[in-house]
């Protein structure tokens, strides 16, 4: 007897429920790529389930709460992940259709010996919230956001960015590049609208990145448009020797090559390093690269300027990895100002009198940015505030805080462009003795 085909979609429902089973346990997220599924329109499909369902988790939290009175199942394998991808498709992807929800959660439940006991019970809770899909539609946007993320930061930024967040949540992050030069015929041929200094935005595209005018001639990189602003606020002359601590992928670093100065970039991951290396290779530039301890390194010769991008919560990435709202907690955040203290001390030992350290982080946390700066400041004698000015962040004068720092978030228009930005803060400093 001949084995019956395989139903039409299981293979990227399943693909998609064993990626989103990985991030619901911790993993960082990163989209199906071709060597997951070969198909482009099934791996954008799969990808476009998985990041559903991770930027409605919140409200498909209460969804399953009122679905399953008696909680999750314990022990059962792929069973939540492949009920979140359904009652995303279900609730907030009404155009993908409501039978093949229910018939590919099933099958794919099939698939899994840990789980296929419960294809009943998931064919009945699927049913019942294909009939109140309409009502979960309509739920409070609030609820996309943790309770406690919501209390910080509407401390933090106020009630109505919130909910600029929340929508910055649903919709995503666009696609930002640094150019290597200054060029309208690549805009154009891009598709790309220009943001702020060499920051182009591309709202959509119908390719990979790789396949996109310029890649393979590195005329440009990978960088959003806040993650671009540290370097060029760093103060030093041309030719001036710069270390770039955590440098990798390696954005920052092709900043300050094509600035002029003498880079070294330093960081403790080799695998990071290799990507570092190839992004380097493809764009032209040549940088000293360093593998070390960022927070014991010390240099035979102190720099001129140094970077300092440092580990934090990233919680200010959370439209690129919507995640991360569930999986920080004060603790992490507490363990990274530990560190982020370590690395500023460090970066201090390593900078020459007269030289200038910028700080930033790609969190949205306090802890990790205003309040680091100001405590740099009293443990650091010889460090010193150098404020960063309107006139240095034009397209964005917004973003300057009374204190001379820059703060972005989500709910910003880098240039008055929709579709927001990262989460970034950026201190300025100079060492005087």
């Amino acid at each position: 007897m001949a084995n019956k085909p395989e139903p039409a979609g299981l293979s990227l429902r399943l693909a998609a429920a064993q990626r989103l089973r990985a991030v619901l346990g911790g993993e960082h997220f990163a989209p199906l790529s071709t060597s997951d599924i070969a198909d482009g329109r099934d791996r954008a499909m799969a990808n476009r389930l998985i990041t559903t369902a991770l930027r409605r988790h919140g409200q498909i939290d209460v969804i399953i709460a009122e679905l399953l009175g008696k909680g999750l199942p314990a022990r059962s394998g792929t069973f939540e992940a492949v009920l979140r991808l359904s009652l995303a498709q279900l609730v907030f992807l009404p155009d993908l259709g409501a039978h093949s929800a229910l018939f590919l959660a099933v099958e794919a439940l099939k698939k899994d010996n840990k789980a296929r006991h419960l294809t009943g019970l998931m064919n009945a809770v699927l049913r019942k919230a294909q009939a109140n899909s309409a009502r979960y539609g309509l739920m409070d946007e609030r609820l996309l956001l943790p309770e406690a993320v919501r209390s910080r930061w509407t401390s933090a930024y106020g009630e109505t960015e919130l909910d600029a967040f929340a929508e910055a949540l649903i919709e995503g992050a666009p696609l930002d590049l640094t150019l290597r030069d200054d060029d309208e015929e690549l805009v154009e041929a891009l598709g790309a609208e220009r943001l702020m200094a060499d920051s182009v935005r591309l709202a959509s595209r119908d390719r990979p990145v790789e396949a996109l005018p310029g890649y393979d001639a590195g005329r440009w990189w990978v960088q959003d448009a806040a993650s671009a602003i540290p370097a060029r606020l760093l103060r030093a002359s041309p030719g001036a020797s710069v270390l770039d601590l955590c440098a990798a992928p390696g954005g920052k670093t092709a900043q300050l090559a094509k600035a002029g100065f003498e880079v070294s970039a330093l960081d403790s991951d080799s695998a990071r390093l290799e990507r570092f290396s190839a992004n380097m290779s493809r764009l032209g530039y040549a940088p000293e690269v360093i593998t070390a301890d960022a927070s014991s390194y010390r240099a035979e010769t102190p720099f001129d300027a140094i970077v300092l991008d440092a580990p934090c919560s990233a919680t200010g990435t959370f439209r690129r990895h919507p995640e991360i709202l569930w999986h920080r907690n004060a603790a992490d955040i507490a363990g990274r100002v530990r560190l982020q203290r370590a690395l500023l001390t460090n970066a201090f030992a390593n900078l020459a009198v007269g030289g200038s350290l910028i700080y930033c982080v790609c969190s949205l946390e306090p802890e990790e940015g205003e309040a680091q700066a100001d405590w740099a400041l009293g443990a650091l004698p010889g460090l010193e505030a150098d404020p960063i000015t309107v006139a240095e962040m034009a397209g964005l004068a917004e973003a300057v805080t009374e204190k001379g720092h820059v703060r972005t978030h989500p709910g910003m228009a880098p240039g008055g462009r929709n579709g927001g930005m990262d989460g970034f803060f950026v201190a300025r400093f100079r060492r005087t003795r």
